[in-house]
């Protein structure tokens, strides 16, 4: 009887990991793709869609141009993962079994608890939330003047909200609309823990796109009409994105794997392997192992690169031959500021 392996997420982990496995196993299992979107998101171009809505078409490949003829595709979300009888429920009340699992199901925003933020804040995760800034932006800077220009507050100060910042700009700059854009990062620097060098670049091309900078104290409090920085600042606004940390799906809060307790991400080996041998890991819902100890990083190119090797894995599990292990190896991060572009080396 043919194994059935289903791969969790369209994300750049789930598009690599059915590639993956399309070429590691071919006919030798049946392969089942399950997503809650019918494409992959290129999301590490999607906040162009900030500035011009059109991008959408060029930022999506739907899924029947990634995988296989052969590969079963599903469109549906995920409610839980039922690890004892390998079974996968959906939202829709209906069932998938497997013999293997690979989740990439991808990650959530984190928001630390901060009150307010949750309710009043607009997240960076797909593309409905890319057009759903521009539609807020492009209103707000409507009922705004020059004399009193709309307030747009983008809290963390990471790549996501550096690209947020960056195409806001662009989008007034094109459009001559009365914005102030303010960025929030908690830590001292834009970028944080990255090359001072960097860093430096970053902020000088910020604040030549005319982006306010504020770093070394967090967002502790929002309601809806203010964001209060530290003990002092408290900044009105019309519009506010908030990008900071990842943490993992409430599926899967109760799904039983290792996991770390307070973000429910999976943690996996060097070679994506769960405490469950027959499931396997990689992508932002997970914590991969790494040499040097600390996890992989929940980007794009860590996913690509893993999902390349996790065909392999499941294909040697399978065998019941020994699994390959897996080191991230950075090539560089390019980041976007409205059309200025900034990478590392």
């Amino acid at each position: 009887m043919t194994d059935t392996v289903v791969v969790l997420g369209s994300g750049y982990a789930g598009a690599g990991a059915v590639q993956s496995l399309e070429s590691e196993l071919g006919s030798d299992a049946d392969i089942t793709w399950i997503s809650n979107v019918d494409y992959h998101l290129v999301l590490h171009e999607t906040h162009r869609c900030i500035k011009d809505p059109s991008i959408q078409e060029k930022v999506t490949i739907p899924v029947e141009e990634v995988k296989s003829s052969g590969t079963r595709f599903i469109e549906g979300r995920v409610e839980d993962i039922d690890v004892a009888d390998r079974e996968i429920s959906l939202a829709d009340d209906s069932t998938v079994a497997y013999d293997y699992l690979v989740t990439c199901i991808g990650s959530r925003t984190a928001f630390f608890g901060i009150d307010g933020l949750r309710e009043h804040a607009h997240t960076m995760k797909s593309l409905d939330d890319a057009l759903g800034i521009h539609d807020d932006v492009r209103e707000a800077a409507r009922e705004a003047t020059q004399s009193d220009p709309a307030q747009v507050v983008v809290g963390g100060a990471g790549l996501s909200g550096i690209q947020v910042a960056g195409e806001i700009a662009e989008f007034r700059d094109d459009n001559r609309a009365p914005i102030d854009i303010h960025l929030v990062e908690g830590l001292d620097n834009v970028f944080p823990n990255n090359d001072p060098e960097l860093q430096g670049a970053i902020q000088r091309r910020l604040e030549a796109r005319d982006i306010d900078i504020l770093t070394g104290e967090f967002i502790g409090e929002v309601d809806e009409q203010t964001v209060y920085v530290g003990e002092e600042t408290e900044l009105d606004y019309d519009v506010l994105v908030w990008t900071g940390g990842v943490t993992g799906h409430e599926c899967m809060a109760e799904v039983e794997l290792e996991k770390d307790e307070r973000s429910h991400r999976i943690n996996a080996e060097t070679d994506f392997q769960t405490d469950d041998e027959r499931v396997f890991a990689i992508g932002d819902c997970a914590l991969v192992d790494q040499p040097d100890g600390e996890p992989a990083p929940p980007t794009a190119q860590a996913a690509w690169q893993a999902a390349e090797v996790v065909g392999e894995n499941v294909a040697r599990q399978m065998r019941g031959q020994p699994l390959q292990s897996w080191t991230f190896k950075d090539k560089g991060t390019a980041i976007s500021i409205g059309e200025a572009p900034s990478a590392t080396t």
